[in-house]
């Protein structure tokens, strides 16, 4: 068994960052060679505060899309969907901007970020039992900014898609598929999806940044129904180490029944396809983003919501497993980075280090010059005292659907300063600010010319570039 003196450094530590970010509340486990420990700290809401505890419910994010892909590994192994299959096979009114990628895109592209089309459409379809076919519906005018399989580019909406491919599959909604295929069968009673469920318990309150710099409660509590497969889940820090001790395991439930063989657990941790550089990560699995950390690999997928923040990192060959959730949207990053660097090196040895930029000529840094967008911001890359400067501003047209979903898209971002990692190449890192330690790299066209950044995990393309 763990010493004890474990337990209450963690307890001890989680309380220290918490209190130096203003962090309102925090749950966090881990996993070591079988032993598990928690640290709980903080309130649930500023305005109505609660103990964080056991019991406490927090929003995980993204961590969801790997419930999502376990699912399709899950159906896959019963015969009833091929990875390597076109969604129309299973979706035949599914359609695209882009005829040909919407015929020829896999499953297996949608698990993968690799599909290509712009993956941030944050359209709210409702709360009914359609929210995930009407989502995907939208789709069809999506734009496609990249080829298909070309490259990877974070996309939430590849994951809409695939829930609603299980939908099809199970003839019954996402979240009673993901309760009958996976939740259930792990114990993961307190890992939900409705408000209707999550009210009548502890849950945690996302807080956001008000104008004169006070820590608040978001306005807007949850993502909308149509992207739960990308996100929209919660749970106690017990249900995700129950997941997270799964996901270690060789795919057996509590009760010794196998679920998923251990060889598609094994091969949901494979790299699909590489992005050395990427904020990401330097692979990606099916859906596990996976990281090369001091000799060690780590399998990952943390999460953001409306002022709710997580992070999800497993070290198959330490057996270990750490996960976090925070509702503070300012610094709760900060936060899971700070403690997850610490719970690396404490329990497993692990050292993350931090990349170091080099000084480029204007000469050298002027081909990254230029105007980049997403679906949803523009983004303006000068040469600023030396260095690269990202300018980020929301698209006018995209404000309205942000405010709705509880992002306040008016807020001024900060200039992201991009210092580059080498003298020939392409590799970033943010080098002040919030996001400080992000990674990044330009892509190029078949000329070698520079034809997009990518940004948070998330390809920005020139406006001359996209893929028609």
């Amino acid at each position: 068994m763990t010493p004890p003196v474990q337990q209450d450094a963690l307890v001890e530590r989680v309380r220290e960052l918490a209190t130096e970010l203003e962090v309102p509340g925090v749950s966090v486990g881990v996993v070591i060679d079988g032993a598990e420990q928690y640290a709980y700290h903080g309130v649930t809401s500023t305005k109505n505060p609660l103990p964080v505890d056991e019991g406490t419910l927090f929003q995980f994010g993204s961590t969801a899309k790997t419930y999502t892909a376990t699912a399709i590994m899950l159906l896959m192994e019963r015969g009833e969907l091929e990875l390597e299959a076109p969604v129309r096979r299973y979706l035949p009114e599914f359609a695209l901007q882009d005829e040909d990628v919407a015929r020829q895109v896999t499953v297996l592209h949608l698990l993968n970020h690799t599909a290509g089309w712009e993956g941030d459409l944050s359209d709210n379809t409702g709360d009914g039992d359609d929210a995930l076919e009407r989502y995907v519906a939208l789709m069809k005018n999506i734009r496609q900014v990249a080829p298909l399989g070309a490259t990877v580019s974070y996309n939430n909406a590849s994951l809409s898609v695939a829930g609603r491919i299980i939908e099809k599959i199970t003839g019954t909604t996402y979240e009673a598929a993901m309760r009958e295929l996976v939740l259930s069968p792990l114990g993961m009673d307190d890992t939900l999806f409705f408000m209707t469920e999550i009210m009548m318990r502890r849950f945690a309150v996302g807080h956001s940044q008000e104008d004169d710099g006070t820590i608040a409660p978001a306005r807007v509590w949850a993502i909308p129904r149509g992207n739960a497969p990308a996100g929209g889940m919660v749970a106690t820090a017990v249900d995700q180490i129950r997941w997270a001790r799964f996901h270690l395991g060789d795919g057996r439930t509590p009760d010794g029944t196998s679920l998923l063989s251990a060889e598609s657990l094994r091969r949901m941790q494979q790299p699909t396809v590489s992005m050395p550089g990427s904020a990401i990560g330097d692979h990606v699995g099916i859906s596990w983003l996976l990281r090369d950390v001091d000799g060690t690999r780590l399998v990952t997928h943390g999460g953001t919501t409306v002022g709710q923040h997580s992070e999800f990192v497993l070290s198959p060959e330490h057996g270990f497993a750490f996960i976090s959730m925070t509702n503070c949207g300012p610094n709760g990053p900060k936060f899971n980075d700070e403690l997850r660097k610490w719970a690396l090196e404490h329990y497993v040895g692990v050292t993350e280090r931090e990349p170091e930029p080099v000084r480029l000529s204007n000469d050298a840094l002027a081909p990254y010059v230029g105007s980049y967008e997403t679906i949803v911001i523009n983004c303006e890359v000068a040469i600023q005292d030396g260095q690269l400067v990202a300018r980020i501003k929301v698209k006018p047209e995209m404000a309205e659907t942000l405010r709705e979903a509880g992002q306040d898209p008016d807020e001024p971002q900060p200039d992201l300063p991009l210092g580059m990692l080498s003298e020939a190449g392409d590799r970033y890192v943010i080098t002040d600010g919030p996001a400080k330690g992000m990674k990044g790299y330009f892509s190029r066209d078949a000329a070698g010319n520079v034809n997009g950044v990518h940004l948070g995990g998330r390809l920005a393309t020139k406006a001359t570039s996209l893929v028609s």
